[in-house]
């Protein structure tokens, strides 16, 4: 195993640990008392029943009280009772702390999640990400719950028959020893092999949950494109990576256990044996407890104990594999949670003001409308000054790979109140502009300014907070329609969602719905028409009210009935309020103030509607139906 692997595995596992102890410190010493209650209770029943043995042979020579029997049975009914209730309890503990610890791990896994740059989610399948907070929290969840009490317990009854089998014999403890090397042996050869396994499964269950998500995501379009049997084949391939690696896996896994199973019982005989042999010839037995006749109790007391030897010992080996597992998973879990989160050294924010008929700002607690910019200077100065919406880039280059630009030398402005149409080919960098507009990626190079403040000393969660957008890809939650509405803004009223729905144009089809604002929606709103999605989507950038906007291709998946619906709504919206507009029908940007043509990343022609046709260049071309959009 690579030494970077090892040292992830370690690391992992110091970290669960942590996990345990932070909370759960006094539950863990109660579990190991417990368990060293169980684990000496299961190993006295060996010697227990050597003793009565030995015991009934005394009765039968020399005529001992059968009361002695009685006794001896009551006590070792005493020690058993003790050790059920004691392996009751700290499995019951283990559920508790294992369910804690889990609870714990998916809280800061969500909640880094909500701190993770746009690129993560770019870079990773929804469906491996998803596998991380299902298959990976289940084998760690088997780790905690079972394996480590398991190997805990195990351990523990090892040492503890290894010293009650010297204090019986010596020379059947060297047996024991020698079967114990060979079964050593044989777990660092088969359990090697099954670890790398193990691992190579999980990684493959992350891949085929992955490629699961993105087939039910796009089912329509696999059945409009006949595309199902090369789905099936893509499937199919990842399939059969997933079993041959399962496979491996459980085939070293399960034939360990017939094996070392199989040794136990050749070691039994050989103990039974060997046994037989020092009683039948008198031999002088060495024990820690000094020289004498072994009996047949202490053979009978001594196999009982090579039978609970050797179970150990193979269900650690066992336990090893779903440990090994669980910290595969675990490395999942924690390169999750050690992503680097996304940066932000912004320092001005945005805040509510109150104007004064003079047009003086105060800053105030309560929503008002009207937002400023809380500019603290180095000088320790803090100055605020109404925000405009106006936006502008300068000599602006970008790539989501440093070695391949996609942005070259974009200058732009968007004056407060404007309307700024991208028109250009898929690819073309439209998409791209807006989301630095967002910050959901930086810049290589140039500046963008908004209100005359560098965009990257805003903080990212007001800058966004003063961006409303509608996206081609309308996301609706499970709940009822208000509360989709009402996610734009979580303090609004009833009467704002439904003013919100006004302005959008949505009321009308709302009111028809079965329970109105009330209607339940779920599977992204599946029982709503793509057009119906997309009014509540503007509803919910309504209602956030957000002084720019942006529109990025928000009607290019509705009728042309809706469409007129929606363009009013937006009208509305786009009142008074900076707002970057995304199309492909051109239609709905020539009343734009300024319209951007796009190529290859290149602003190559800008202008009014009427100042491009002029131009006849290619937005001229476009417009006329002699060139189309890709």
């Amino acid at each position: 195993m690579p030494k970077e692997k090892s040292n992830k595995k370690s690391n992992s596992a110091k970290r669960i640990l942590h996990y345990i102890f932070k909370s759960h410190k006094i539950q863990i010493a109660l579990v190991f008392i417990l368990i060293i209650i169980a684990s000496v209770s299961s190993v006295s029943s060996a010697l227990f029943t050597g003793e009565i043995i030995d015991y009934i042979g005394k009765i039968m020579k020399e005529g001992a009280e059968f009361s002695g029997i009685i006794t001896r049975i009551t006590i070792m009914a005493i020690v058993f009772g003790a050790g059920i209730i004691a392996s009751f309890l700290y499995n019951l503990i283990m559920v508790y702390i294992s369910q804690g610890v889990l609870k714990d791990i998916r809280d800061e896994m969500f909640a880094k999640m909500q701190k993770l740059p746009v690129k993560y989610f770019d870079t990773h399948t929804h469906g491996d990400i998803m596998s991380r907070y299902t298959n990976d929290t289940d084998s760690l969840e088997q780790m905690l719950c079972q394996s480590i009490p398991q190997i805990i317990s195990s351990v523990l009854t090892i040492l503890f028959v290894f010293a009650f089998m010297l204090s019986i014999s010596i020379y059947l403890t060297l047996v024991i020893i020698f079967f114990l090397i060979f079964m050593m042996l044989i777990t660092k050869t088969i359990g090697g092999k099954s670890r790398k396994y193990f691992i190579a499964q999980q990684v493959s269950v992350g891949k085929t949950t992955g490629y699961i998500e993105e087939m039910i995501n796009g089912q329509k379009v696999i059945k409009v494109f006949n595309h199902e049997q090369q789905n099936k084949d893509g499937f199919d391939k990842l399939n059969e990576e997933l079993c041959f690696n399962a496979t491996k896996a459980n085939k070293y896994a399960n034939i360990f256990m017939p094996i070392m199973q199989n040794l136990g019982h050749l070691q039994y005989v050989v103990i039974a044996i060997i046994g037989g042999l020092l009683a039948i010839f008198g031999v002088n037995n060495i024990s820690l407890t000094g020289l004498s006749v072994i009996t047949l109790g202490n053979i009978v007391s001594f196999m009982g104990l090579s039978r609970q030897f050797t179970m150990p010992i193979s269900q650690v080996s066992q336990q090893v594999n779903s440990i090994i597992l669980a910290l595969a998973g675990a490395e999942r879990i924690f390169e999750m949670m050690d992503t680097p989160a996304e940066t932000d050294e912004g320092y001005v924010t945005l805040i509510n003001v109150e104007k004064d008929e003079e047009g003086n700002l105060t800053e105030v607690e309560h929503r008002t409308n009207i937002w400023a910019w809380k500019h603290p200077h180095h000088d320790g100065t803090t100055t605020i000054h109404e925000l405009k919406g106006d936006v502008r880039f300068f000599d602006v280059d970008f790539g989501y790979d440093k070695e391949k630009i996609v942005l070259h030398d974009v200058s732009l402005y968007a004056k407060p109140g404007h309307k700024i149409a991208f028109v250009g080919a898929t690819g073309a960098g439209k998409t791209t502009i807006t989301n630095l507009i967002n910050r959901f990626y930086d810049i290589a190079d140039g500046k963008i300014r908004y209100d005359g403040i560098n965009i990257n000393k805003i903080k990212k969660d007001d800058l966004r907070k003063s961006i409303g957008i509608v996206l081609q890809d309308t996301n609706l939650f499970t709940g009822t329609v208000k509360e989709n509405i009402r996610y734009g803004n979580l303090a609004a009223t009833d009467e704002q969602v439904f003013e919100a729905a006004k302005l959008a144009n949505a009321d009308d089809f709302i009111q028809r719905l079965p329970q109105g604002y009330d209607t339940m929606l779920e599977s992204d709103g599946a029982n709503l028409s793509q057009g119906q999605r997309q009014l509540l989507s503007i509803a919910r950038a309504a209602i956030a009210n957000a002084p720019v906007m942006i529109l990025d291709e928000a009607t290019s998946s509705i009728d042309t009935h809706t469409e007129k619906l929606v363009q009013d709504g937006m009208d509305a919206l786009m009142h008074g309020r900076t707002v970057f507009v995304i199309a492909h029908r051109l239609s709905t940007v020539q009343n734009s103030n300024v319209i951007m043509v796009l190529d290859h990343g290149r602003i190559i022609e800008k202008g009014s509607h009427d100042d491009l046709i002029k131009l006849k260049g290619k937005y001229y071309q476009l417009y006329t139906g002699k060139l189309e959009l890709d």
